[in-house]
């Protein structure tokens, strides 16, 4: 997923910042009301988690949830950075546990998602969890107030671990809504990205908006012509990157896929920036011990909309 968010970071040029004063840690007047749209659906979720173990060593892991794949609960890949060991693993029971090779640690997860609750996507919202054992030391998601789980790794420490990005997969034409924190210490914050049409005997004629928590911080007119894009925004009194590629609604994608819906995707990337550097993308090879540990999760949503 880093790869993809580095790949459409490229597009703009480091320098091209604008910081939009639309939207600050504080009130607005500028309240953007939603018209009554038919959402799109969210198909899949993933998720990045960064693990640091006691002994420093680094473990990413990275949870799938799919409303495509019908055939198993969830998928899980987990990349061992120090020995360059990584696999993906469908799950597909409800609830069990299954230890994972081949990889220099003792790696095991354990689950139970039969009493989850889900809201509007294939990610389950509460009455579930997900741990991954990594030697002595685990981490968990989901929710953890449950006493079957907190049974199972009661001999276990707790392994420092942070949420580093997620990707979300819509499919339809006009409405994309998510929910994101960007920082440990900041708040949720409510996203809307809704396509319209200018000129309703046009249907190429589009203009798109893209709000936070009801308040407009980008409205794009013109949208074929302005596909790509960049705008910087205040949350949590944090600059937040957003960037848009919507070059594939318009124009014919080069990707062989099969599945023409998926090559039809628009990008909108969320990305939380270090500090108040000017640039508009940190590669984190750069960046200090520090300030590694002080970026925020990054959004990316894919937004593929339905064939004509």
């Amino acid at each position: 997923m880093g790869l993809k968010m580095r790949n459409l970071a490229t597009c703009y040029n480091e320098h091209a910042i604008k910081v939009s004063d639309s939207y600050c840690s504080g009130n607005s007047n500028n309240i953007y009301v939603s018209p009554n749209l038919i959402p799109s659906i969210q198909d899949e979720v993933s998720l990045v988690y960064k693990v640091k173990l006691s002994t420093q060593n680094l473990l990413f892991v990275t949870l799938t949830w799919s409303t495509h794949n019908i055939d198993f609960a969830f998928t899980i890949y987990i990349n061992e950075h120090h020995s360059n060991s990584c696999k993906s693993f469908c799950l597909k029971k409800i609830k069990g546990s299954k230890k994972l090779e081949p990889f220099d640690s003792k790696i095991e997860v354990i689950w139970d998602l039969s009493n989850a609750t889900y809201e509007v996507g294939p990610e389950p919202v509460k009455r579930y969890f997900v741990a991954v054992l990594v030697n002595s030391e685990f981490i968990s998601i989901g929710d953890i107030e449950d006493m079957e789980f907190k049974k199972l790794v009661l001999d276990y420490s707790y392994a420092k671990y942070s949420l580093i990005s997620r990707k979300e997969i819509f499919l339809g034409n006009t409405e994309y809504s998510s929910r994101a924190k960007f920082f440990d210490t900041g708040t949720w914050h409510d996203i809307m990205i809704t396509c319209l049409a200018d000129d309703q005997r046009n249907k190429n004629s589009l203009s798109l908006s893209v709000c936070i928590d009801k308040k407009n911080v980008i409205q794009v007119k013109r949208l074929k012509w302005n596909f790509r894009g960049n705008q910087t925004v205040f949350l949590d009194g944090m600059l937040v990157d957003l960037m848009w590629d919507v070059h594939d609604w318009f124009f014919e994608s080069r990707s062989n896929s099969s599945e023409k819906t998926r090559s039809r995707a628009g990008m909108f990337l969320f990305r939380p920036r270090s500090g108040l550097d000017s640039r508009l993308w940190l590669e984190e090879k750069n960046l200090g011990k520090k300030e590694q540990e002080n970026i925020g999760a990054s959004l990316l949503i894919c937004a593929c909309k339905n064939p004509d």
